[in-house]
């Protein structure tokens, strides 16, 4: 499988509990913090669920 790299640029105040434990899911706790990720059918719906606070790339 191919690895995206995923990067925390907006916070998590302010947004309901799904998407707060979502982006904890995904390993990103902090701004700014990445991780990298393989890009299974289950990580990228999660990444289309808080796509408005994250940044995607391919790694």
């Amino acid at each position: 499988m191919k690895k995206i790299k995923v990067t925390q640029i907006k916070s998590v105040i302010d947004r309901s509990e799904r998407q707060k434990r979502t982006m904890e899911a995904l390993g990103l706790k902090k701004m700014n913090a990445a991780v990298e990720v393989e890009a299974t059918p289950q990580i990228l719906g999660m990444v289309k669920k808080v796509s408005h606070l994250i940044k995607v790339e391919e790694a």
